[in-house]
């Protein structure tokens, strides 16, 4: 059984979708509650999804703590594994309502919030049988923070499915006319909710200078959230209207990474970003910020600035412009770093040797 705090489209939920679907194709049942309401990824068929409708009330927790016990009780689940920091709170306590099979805690982001939040960890971390990360950067962050012992928390990295992210010519020219490119200009590509975290502010200002520097040149930010007004006012002030398109949230991240020349992360904070995976499977040349578990993911395929560095990441993303065309063997190289490490397939049978393990010795 998953438990996350929510379904939308962040990375923590597709990676959540994405192990569903693998963990029922090497014939294992899943069943997934949902903290909130709402689903939009894309779940495999069949699975069982129970959303708790949770409010921030002392009634509404335990209405939907009693709700979880009468579906555990029913599904009866060999292992309940939790992601995010709601839903691995969630899971501590409901693990404390009587009897439950081996919880685990995945934290997906190397800040899970402020001194509370990791007091809160610290004070349930005897209630789950392990707390696992996205990435060692996040691990250590968890440690030093308190949150968890070092002995306590492992990581465990993202999988991608790499079959979903293959090149194709006639899916990139589709893709490309109907964001209106033409044959000359390049298209660099942002995935990430557009919140501070993700900093596209930063992007932006170093997009200008790339745009000054190669006035064919032209970025997608496909993602939404509570800075888009801000935004949108920043690219115009650039005079970046016809350069710049914030393309909104969107379900066809594959089709987009397929028109596009370069991906770029302009990322904070990170634990382990699947959009800068999904771009290497594509065979992207990849400019990234140095956010926790880039480097882990991307090894020596990608160009890394540092964080909040608008001049650097301008100066990084010009450079892999004016490099292009890549070459089969550089995209290969690109695609080869994901497979051999991070594909799905891989990490969903590296959990499920994780739970046989807590099993036994539960």
């Amino acid at each position: 059984m998953l438990i996350t705090t929510g379904l939308k489209l962040g990375g923590a939920e597709q990676q959540i979708a994405a192990l569903a679907g693998s963990f029922v194709a090497l014939g294992n049942d899943v069943a997934i509650l949902n903290l909130t309401t709402g689903t939009e990824v894309d779940l495999p068929p069949g699975v069982p999804v129970t959303e708790l409708g949770m409010r921030k009330t002392p009634a509404a927790v335990l209405a939907a703590l009693r709700k979880a016990r009468h579906i555990i009780h029913q599904w009866q689940p060999d292992v309940i594994h939790a992601h995010m920091i709601h839903g691995n709170l969630f899971a501590r306590t409901l693990a404390r309502t009587g009897p439950m099979p081996p919880v685990i805690c995945s934290a997906h982001s190397a800040r899970e919030g402020g001194r509370l939040r990791a007091l809160a960890y610290r004070a349930t971390d005897r209630w789950c049988d392990l707390t696992t990360h996205v990435s060692e950067a996040g691990r250590l962050a968890m440690i030093a923070s308190g949150a968890v012992p070092s002995g306590r928390v492992i990581v465990m990295p993202n999988g991608i499915d790499t079959n979903r992210f293959r090149q194709d010519d006639a899916s990139r020219e589709r893709m490309r006319r109907d964001l209106g490119l033409n044959a000359g200009e390049v298209l660099v590509l942002n995935v990430g909710r557009l919140v501070p975290e993700k900093d596209q502010a930063m992007l932006i200002e170093a997009f200008h200078e790339v745009y000054r520097r190669i006035p064919g040149a032209r970025l997608v930010i496909a993602g939404d959230g509570p800075l888009r007004a801000k935004l949108a006012i920043q690219i115009a002030e650039y005079g970046l209207n016809q350069a710049v398109l914030l393309a909104g949230a969107r379900k066809d991240i594959p089709e987009l990474l397929r028109a596009a020349d370069v991906f770029v992360l302009s990322s904070r904070i990170e634990g382990m970003p699947l959009a800068v995976g999904e771009a290497l499977a594509s065979g992207l040349p990849v400019v990234s910020t140095a956010a926790a578990g880039v480097a882990e993911l991307a090894g020596d395929v990608a160009t890394i600035t540092p964080v909040g560095n608008a001049p650097a990441l301008a100066s990084a993303l010009a450079t892999a412009i004016e490099q292009l065309p890549c070459t089969q063997a550089e995209q290969w190289r690109r695609r080869q770093q994901v497979i051999s490490r991070f594909d799905i397939s891989a990490v969903a049978g590296q959990w499920l040797a994780q739970y046989q393990q807590l099993m036994e010795a539960h």
